[in-house]
């Protein structure tokens, strides 16, 4: 007997939607629909909110501009009960109350699954000090699209580095323990023409440890990085994200490890494949979202 294919809907058709939809279409046995206002478009496609529940998906990704997402959750926690449901990151453009229990919620903080936080997650550390870099060019982030008009550049869109880069605050947070700020930066100060924030400056330490976290992020930056430098009492750790390599510095000796073919796209990949299997480890949950929205809510301040 011929195995029925699973229903997944991704909400939103712009360039995580692409992509989600690139990916999950190379995955086994799904039936994908879009909904959206698009026209020709290689998907099944629905536009309506009561086509949403006709349609009756198992999984849905929501893939919307953030500022969309409370209406949409809203909705399906109206309207569906036990679907899986990955909100793309952020949760919302700010801090929103909104009980989510029908369907299983998780967001999209897709780096929890890189070998590398995922390493570090496990090997448990006791650092004294955590470092975090993470910079990039936003007029290259897309192909395509003028940087200008992307949701990325406009507030009223939910944009700007906080929101984009959050991904930091999230597996800071995850690996080492809950932040406390104690002073942060957050402006624009670059010549993009965009009307959001562009650089994050944050100094913070882990609550109930002596851990000082030190996180700066931009996208204005054509040397693209995205390290991480952990610095215990017996050693020294240097990741980089990008390359796919860690250095373990211990008296004179340097342990290596390297993930040389990895990519990125092997992160929303496991992603994807979890959820489907309803394995629900490692995912950021609702309540974990809104704790990074509450200390981007403060450096906002």
């Amino acid at each position: 007997m011929k195995k029925k294919k699973l229903k997944v809907l991704i909400i939103g058709y712009g360039s995580i939607g692409q992509k989600h939809a690139k990916i999950l279409s190379n995955l086994e046995n799904l039936d994908i629909c879009i909904f959206t206002k698009q026209n020709n478009i290689p998907f099944k496609k629905i536009k309506k909110n009561n086509e949403i529940i006709s349609y009756n998906p198992d999984y849905i990704v929501l893939a919307s501009i953030t500022i969309l997402h409370f209406k949409y959750l809203k909705f399906l926690e109206k309207n569906l009960k036990k679907k899986i449901i990955l909100v793309e990151k952020p949760l919302f453009e700010k801090i929103r109350l909104l009980k989510l229990k029908n369907n299983y919620y998780y967001v999209g903080y897709n780096l929890r699954f890189h070998p590398i936080i995922k390493f570090l997650k496990k090997k448990i550390y006791n650092p004294f000090y955590v470092h975090v870099n993470c910079s990039s060019y936003l007029p290259t982030w897309r192909k395509n699209i003028n940087y200008q008009k992307s949701n990325s550049a406009l507030k009223n869109k939910g944009g700007g580095v906080l929101l984009e880069l959050s991904h930091e605050i999230d597996y800071i947070n995850w690996i080492f323990g809950e932040m406390k700020i104690l002073s942060s930066f957050n402006k624009k100060i670059s010549s993009l023409k965009i009307n959001t924030d562009d650089i994050l400056i944050l100094n913070a330490k882990i609550k109930r440890k002596k851990t000082i976290i030190n996180l700066n992020i931009n996208f204005f930056s054509k040397i693209q990085k995205r390290e991480i430098q952990i610095e215990t009492a017996k050693e020294s750790i240097q990741a980089d994200l990008i390359n796919n390599n860690i250095k373990i510095f211990k008296g004179k000796k340097i342990k290596k490890m390297s993930w040389k073919s990895y990519n990125i796209d092997n992160t929303y990949i496991e992603e994807h494949k979890n959820l489907i299997k309803r394995n629900f480890k490692n995912f950021c949950t609702v309540n974990e979202a809104i704790k990074t929205l509450k200390i981007i809510n403060q450096i906002k301040i």
